[in-house]
């Protein structure tokens, strides 16, 4: 099963090779050549199941439109409808209204008792959703599902049941939830390799409507080099996940590739110990550290942040001080640092040298060089601490003065996820002595909040509450970033998650 990508990719050689004595004629008729209607991408990863509820499945199961959940994410990271048309919540209930007409590929109607065995499911077999076990789930007609949510109010049902693992099977139906799963998307299951690659054709009975596409092929290639050479000879129409080489091959030619990209929802950021650094030294560094200079050396792969959240979130509205290399050495000077023979501040004698730990993955190896020279470029003196495994180092011991790291800010088109992973007392990321009374009343707020807007402007409050203390930086998010043939739309390319693809709308 493994073998296909490299034999794509030896075929993709002999292809170029030609191309280059000439040749325009040659290239493979399975790449899509003769005008047909059927998508042809990458995929960087490959799973050996389609069940839908089980580990993180359901975002291949999405990307590739066989399933769907009760609602999914828009361009804004705002959890819209799709299988259901609302959810709306009083107290610790919430009503959710199925829409009219959805049937899984075989025609069977999705009904408020199938969806309830989804979920039941979804909770029994993947412990990341094992929550919504503890709700009372009851169906009220034929298109209304009634969840009690117990004795706390949980705001955030409506965003959970978004995620990809909550897609709907028709359980009466299915004989194999690991190769041939019956959904309600699009598409239909028509090959799957497990851990390889897979084929699937346009569902018929597709309750959605039109479907744009005969269909699609998604070829497990982990590798960039294969990816861009399978587009520059055409065997493939789109990608996503564009490395930052393939990029600069791309913008050099517009007429012949579209490249669309958004920040996504993966965040490189450090976390400053108020127990070694006081205040002046750490919004010193802030005001040092230039992550536009970071993203553009990082050519593309990353945005500059300017939030934890991208900015098209309604939570993602704070405000971070523009560098000030001259504000950030009055700062230490007023604190009573001095430049020594060597261009370092140091205090009573003591020299600043701070230690930046980190891990060599997602980019943060070049990041804590790029922010130690930075530093160095004022005054401040660093070394780099690199470990394998940062939870069980220098997170599990704060032992640092800068610690850097990489996570998904948003999961779920919602703030409360990173906001109590780093800003909560006790939360597993806040080791660096970050405390404020006022930040831990409106995180205890935002955890009954329902509204949409006060949820926004809670998050906002307390993000900025963060920044003023200069408790992190947060430096960059990772692009999504998708290479399209011209006439190629609608492969996700505007939505910040990874887990759409192919949908009714996509079109070649």
């Amino acid at each position: 099963m493994k073998k296909k990508p490299l034999v794509l990719f030896l075929v993709l050689c002999m292809v170029l090779s030609m191309a280059a004595c000439g040749s325009k004629e040659n290239l493979s008729e399975e790449g899509g050549t003769s005008g047909d209607n059927i998508l042809r991408t990458a995929a960087s990863f490959a799973y050996p199941s389609l069940d839908v509820h089980k580990e993180y499945y359901g975002w291949y199961t999405s990307i590739y439109g066989l399933s769907e959940a009760l609602f999914r994410f828009d361009e804004n990271a705002t959890a819209v409808d799709c299988l259901a048309e609302d959810a709306v919540a009083d107290g610790t209930t919430w009503t959710i209204t199925l829409k009219d007409g959805v049937c899984f590929s075989n025609g069977d109607p999705l009904t408020p008792d199938m969806v309830i065995k989804n979920i039941q499911r979804l909770a029994e077999v993947n412990e990341r959703f094992a929550y919504l076990g503890d709700f009372d789930w009851k169906a009220d007609g034929d298109n209304k599902i009634v969840v009690d949510t117990g004795e706390d109010v949980y705001p955030m049902l409506k965003n959970d049941l978004a995620s990809p693992e909550c897609g709907m099977i028709d359980f009466d139906a299915t004989k194999d939830y690991d190769k041939d799963p019956i959904c309600t998307g699009p598409f239909v299951i028509t090959e799957f390799n497990p851990e390889g690659d897979v084929t699937v054709d346009r569902n018929d009975n597709y309750w959605g409507g039109d479907v744009g596409l005969d269909g699609a092929v998604f070829y497990y290639m982990q590798e960039d080099d294969p990816k861009l050479l399978a587009m520059q000879s055409g065997e493939i129409d789109c990608y996503n996940s564009v490395s930052s080489g393939a990029l600069e091959v791309y913008e050099k030619d517009p007429d012949k590739y579209h490249v669309e990209s958004v920040a996504g929802t993966r965040l490189q950021y450090y976390i400053l110990n108020e127990n070694r650094l006081d205040d002046a030294v750490r919004e010193a560094i802030n005001l040092t550290v230039d992550k536009e200079a970071i993203a553009d050396y990082l050519k593309g792969t990353v945005s500059a942040a300017n939030s934890p959240y991208p900015d098209s979130t309604a939570y993602s509205k704070v405000k971070i001080p523009a560098v000030d290399t001259d504000k950030a050495k009055k700062l230490l000077e007023d604190d009573g640092y001095t430049l020594n023979s060597e261009g370092i501040y140091e205090k009573n004698g003591n020299p600043i040298r701070l230690n930046i730990a980190y891990y060599a993955a997602r980019s943060l190896d070049t990041l804590a060089v790029l922010m130690q020279e930075q530093l160095k470029a004022i005054g401040i003196d660093s070394y780099l601490t690199v470990e394998e495994d940062p939870d069980s180092t220098y997170i599990a011991t704060a032992d640092f003065d800068i610690a850097l790291y990489c996570m998904i800010s948003d999961k779920c088109g919602d703030p409360q996820y990173f906001i109590d992973s780093t800003l909560a007392d006790g939360a597993y990321y806040n080791v660096g002595g970050f405390e404020s009374a006022e930040c831990e009343a409106m995180i205890q707020q935002l955890k009954t909040e329902v509204d949409p807007d006060k949820r926004a402007d809670l998050a906002n409050k307390i993000v900025q509450i963060a920044i003023d203390d200069n408790a992190f930086g947060y430096v960059g998010l990772f692009n999504h970033t998708t290479v399209m043939k011209p006439g190629v739309s609608g492969f996700a390319e505007k939505i910040p998650f990874d887990f759409y693809g192919v949908d009714a709308d996509t079109k070649k």
